[in-house]
């Protein structure tokens, strides 16, 4: 019987729908940053510094959310951690969206953001990083 290693396993479901999730994210924050251009390039008054500094968030937002999603399908352990934070930043701006009159929209960014915290600290997602103990 051959060994099995990390690589030769399928990917578990949670970190195939986190992934996805990660990309899905990636892209509602690029067609954000498209619209933000937008706006930047159409505007009539603006404050020049914080409407580039505002865009230059969301456009380096969107491809960090690319990125991590990349290496997360490719099992890089060290792409969880800062995919979890980005998730956990979804608590407070879901929470201040829900002060300020917007809950439509702010109990789903903070279920989103719980949600994707439990599948990158699952079990199964957990194995095919590289966490804990790998026999059954």
């Amino acid at each position: 019987m051959a060994p099995v290693t990390i690589d030769s396993d399928p990917t578990p479901g949670p970190l195939r729908a986190a992934v996805l999730l990660l990309r899905a994210e990636a892209v509602a924050l690029g067609l954000v940053a498209v619209w933000l251009i937008w706006s930047d390039l159409t505007a009539r008054t603006t404050d020049l510094a914080s409407a580039l500094l505002v865009t230059a968030f969301a456009v380096g937002g969107a491809v960090a959310l690319w990125a991590l999603g990349g290496a997360l399908s490719r099992r890089r352990a060290g792409a969880r951690a800062p995919a979890i934070v980005l998730q956990l930043m979804l608590l407070p701006v879901g929470w201040f969206m829900i002060e300020g009159g917007l809950g439509w929209l702010g109990l789903p960014l903070i279920a989103l953001g719980l949600g994707m915290v439990g599948l990158l600290v699952s079990g199964p997602t957990n194995r095919a990083l590289g966490f804990g103990d790998p026999t059954p």
